[in-house]
């Protein structure tokens, strides 16, 4: 059997401490038919520099104005990428993560064996913790969205992807991450697929997008109202009926006494 093409996409904004890591265990692959594509937002620190010792990946450099947000900009740079791209199958990577060696093997393998399957998530090592990171799964009376991992362990049929895009509102709600909205669009399209594997390390940068929303902050309770408010807009394009959970009504009466 032929092998399909594997593309990596990799957005980068300031974080030269991780990114060879990041570059390198892309690299390291053993899975050959791959490309690397890397789009750097404008850094300003050493990413350039150390992005011009690698020959084998393809660096795209933002020309254009930056958004007003982190995860608005990480949106810009994986479409960016996207269309760049040539792959069956694509992997995203945010630049202080990295794969370990045999991820894309493992990943190009299921999708061979399911030709169903549209959309996969492995389960993340924490370096900090040094453990795997277990997910909390949720009592849907409470909440209807799915329980889910950072965007390091996505992995897409590129067809998918390409439908995805058609519902991604990419310049609306600011505080939403692309693996909010692809996961709660491959859950609501009954694709969604945790591997019971860890094939991503997973590096939390008290600097990166997601360092704002600490948990219960008057940020995190806005990006879930926008998490919500999107599930709405996504349903409604599908032709699906949106119930309004418990954590719904939560959700949107801290956000009117927090933002009034």
């Amino acid at each position: 059997m032929k092998k399909k093409l594997a593309s990596i996409l990799i957005t980068n904004f300031n974080k030269d401490k991780y990114l060879n890591s990041a570059v390198r265990s892309c690299l390291a692959q053993n899975y050959k038919k791959k490309e690397i594509l890397i789009f750097d937002d404008k850094s300003t620190d050493n990413s350039l520099n150390i992005l011009k010792k690698y020959k084998k990946i393809k660096v795209f450099i933002n020309k254009k104005k930056k958004f007003a947000t982190g995860p608005l900009n990480q949106i810009n740079g994986i479409k960016e990428l996207f269309k760049k791209s040539k792959g069956d199958v694509i992997f995203l990577l945010d630049s202080d993560d990295c794969f370990k060696k045999n991820k894309i093997k493992n990943i190009m393998e299921l999708f061979n064996q399911d030709k169903k399957l549209k959309f996969i998530q492995d389960i993340p090592y924490s370096s900090k913790d040094k453990r795997t990171i277990k997910l909390k799964y949720k009592n849907h009376f409470f909440s209807i969205w799915p329980s889910f991992y950072p965007t390091s362990t996505i992995s897409v049929r590129k067809e998918f992807f390409l439908k995805f895009l058609n519902y991604l509102e990419p310049k609306k709600f600011p505080n939403l991450e692309i693996d909010a909205r692809l996961c709660i669009f491959a859950f609501l399209s009954k694709s969604f697929k945790i591997y019971q594997k860890s094939l991503t390390i997973y590096n939390f940068d008290y600097l990166g997008i997601t360092s704002k929303y600490k948990k219960f902050s008057f940020n995190w309770w806005k990006k879930r109202s926008e998490a919500f408010d999107f599930m709405k807009i996504l349903m409604k394009k599908m032709k699906l009926k949106f119930i309004p959970s418990l954590d719904y009504f939560v959700t949107k009466l801290i956000n009117f006494f927090i933002w009034k």
